[in-house]
Order: C-alpha cells, then sequence, then structure tokens
C-alpha cells in the first residue's frame, strides 16, 4: 500500500483509510485518490487528471470537473479542508497528494 501521514491506501482493494478508517468515495474520487497516491509527491495538472481518469480527450472545462471532485474528496479526507494538509493544489500546474 501507499502511506502519507494519516492516509492509507489499499490498491488492491483501491481502498483509501484516514486514521485506520475507510474513506467513503465514489468510483471517480477512487480514481483520482489511487492516481495520486500512486505518485505522492507528483504534481498532475487538471488535464491530465481528467484524461486518465475520465480515460477521454479534455471535454467541457475539465479543471472545473476535476476541481469539484477534488473539493469532495478533501471534504472526507482532510480535517480542515480549507487549510488542506494532503492534498494540494500548486497554483498553476495541478494537484498533488503530499508525501508525508
Amino acid at each position: 500500500g501507499y502511506t502519507s501521514g494519516r492516509l492509507r491506501y489499499d490498491p488492491d482493494n483501491r481502498v483509501l483509510f484516514a486514521d485506520g478508517e475507510p474513506v467513503k468515495l465514489t468510483a471517480t474520487e477512487t480514481r483520482i485518490v489511487d492516481l495520486l497516491m500512486r505518485n505522492l509527491g507528483r504534481i498532475f495538472p487538471a488535464e491530465e487528471i481528467y484524461r486518465r481518469v475520465w480515460e477521454e480527450e479534455t471535454g467541457f472545462a475539465p479543471e472545473n470537473t476535476v476541481m469539484v471532485h477534488i473539493r469532495h474528496i478533501r471534504e472526507k479526507i482532510e480535517l480542515d479542508p480549507r487549510e488542506p494538509e494532503y492534498l494540494k493544489v500548486v497554483w498553476g500546474i495541478g494537484y498533488k497528494m503530499e508525501k508525508k
């Protein structure tokens, strides 16, 4: 599995744990978490996340679509979603899961 601080991801079962508790994620959120947890510390542009997760060329406003899902994941894993400790935005580049 992959671990970052309070988070642990089990890729075989595609389950994310926060403080030892499984996090209820949608299928799309799970695909985003899978990508980011397998590549801790790597920054992915929103367009690349969209392409890999939705498996289609960039549709309408991919940044907004990705941003909404990122926000939902943060609400489920961060102690304070407004000051994320794990799922970070790197302005002008993209998103990453912090390596802790």
